[in-house]
């Protein structure tokens, strides 16, 4: 088992989950639909850290269906191949943790215990599964055991609401299971991404959890959030996920951060990493272009590349003054060429807009009762009657 040093107010150590250690103890936060190999590779190349997979089924990896097996492959400049699964059947996780390791397609697997969408938690699955103890512990050491030398680690939610915290007791159980490390999203699944993060509790986390390193997730939007986050917490590094969409040069802002801390840097990251990227329209443009091309790769398919690309529009031009019509053209283009002819007509001159670029971006929700199985909170075991609810709760959706 690891033992990490605290990092509070302090320099921060390299982070090592397992065999891996990261210079830079930052992790891209699996987002469905967005953290596939093209994204991955575009963060990658302005920094540093570990970036995850889209979240994938296990029981669709273990009957190996062409999207899941696809979703699989990394880029051979990937070097640290690090793939996210979802399961509620201990069984079929660990067939699948298996056939990972057994064919060499991962050197890191995360699980998910943090999807707060109502089709996955209604079916008992996401950040509703860790109420259930038995079934929790059950996935996760058989997960470990499966895994062998390849580091397992978890992600998971505080709860399913402020009544319901699973946390604590689900951080224990993995430690005991022999996780390499243990990340908290600090929201509730009532709680969607929306509010405030809660960072409190991954202090509580990290205060609890002594031999495992702790990663902490939620409204981190900047570098100078990061460091901010392990000098009140004391986490072992951070989860990154809307912050970065439309800004994968956010990587190098943390990349920045974090190296200035480990050499002496200010604790606010200023004096390492100034004000961060702060990119013209035309370096966005070249950024959004490049994300297309490595889209088109990915696919291998250009007009299904240029379908997925028009949903980082409003993320990538965020706060820069582009004319409504450029957008909703840019948000409806067809092909590479046309991206060309689109995207010359911006002012590549135009400076970074500041404080308008800057914030929350992504999906944000309101607060909302979670949607569970009939009688799911009436006991912390699982009863046989949800076991049939739970084989349907492997969706391809969101993990959180």
């Amino acid at each position: 088992m690891t033992i990490v040093a605290d990092t509070r107010a302090g320099s921060v150590p390299a982070l090592r989950i397992g065999p891996i250690t990261l210079d830079v103890p930052v992790v891209l936060a699996p987002m469905a639909g967005i953290t596939n190999t093209a994204f991955r590779r575009l963060c990658r190349e302005y920094g540093a850290g570990l970036y995850v997979s889209e979240m994938i089924t296990s029981r669709a990896l273990v009957e190996r269906t062409p999207e899941s097996m696809r979703l699989i492959r990394h880029h051979e400049s990937e070097k640290t191949r690090s793939i996210q699964l979802y399961g509620v059947d201990p069984t079929t996780v660990a067939e699948a943790v298996t056939m990972l390791v057994a064919e060499d397609r991962a050197d890191h697997i995360d699980l998910n215990f943090g999807c707060p969408v109502p089709k996955v938690t209604r079916k008992g699955g996401g950040a509703a599964l860790p109420w259930k103890r038995d079934l929790f512990r059950s996935i996760v050491e058989r997960a470990v055991k499966a895994a062998g030398v390849v580091p397992l680690t978890v992600k998971m939610r505080k709860g399913i609401d402020s009544d319901h915290l699973t946390y604590l007791e689900a951080a224990k159980a993995a430690e005991g299971a022999g996780v390499a490390s243990i990340a908290l999203h600090a929201r509730t699944a009532a709680e969607f991404y929306s509010g405030t993060a809660d960072w409190s509790a991954i202090e509580r986390l990290k205060n609890t959890i002594t031999g495992t390193p702790i990663l902490g997730n939620g409204d981190i939007w900047s570098a100078q959030d990061a460091l901010r986050m392990v000098d009140e917490t004391g986490c072992d590094g951070v989860v990154v996920g809307r912050g970065c969409l439309g800004r994968p040069w956010l990587f190098a802002d943390l990349a920045a951060a974090f190296r200035g801390r480990q050499n002496g840097g200010s604790a606010s990251g200023t004096g390492v990493a100034g004000a961060g990227v702060q990119p013209s329209l035309g370096e966005v443009a070249r950024a959004f272009r490049r994300h297309a091309e490595l889209l088109a790769e990915f696919f291998e398919e250009e007009d299904r590349a240029c379908r997925d690309i028009r949903k980082h529009v409003a993320w990538y031009f965020k706060g820069y003054a582009v004319g409504g019509e450029l957008r909703a053209s840019l948000a409806t283009v067809r092909d590479l060429a046309q991206l060309d002819e689109l995207l010359a007509q911006l002012d590549g001159e135009q400076p970074y807009p500041g404080a308008d670029a800057e914030g929350q971006r992504g999906r944000a929700g309101t607060p909302k009762r979670p949607s569970l199985p009939q009688g799911w909170l009436d006991s912390r075991e699982l009863q046989e009657t949800h076991r049939l609810e739970l084989a349907e709760a492997e969706l391809s959706t969101s993990g959180g």
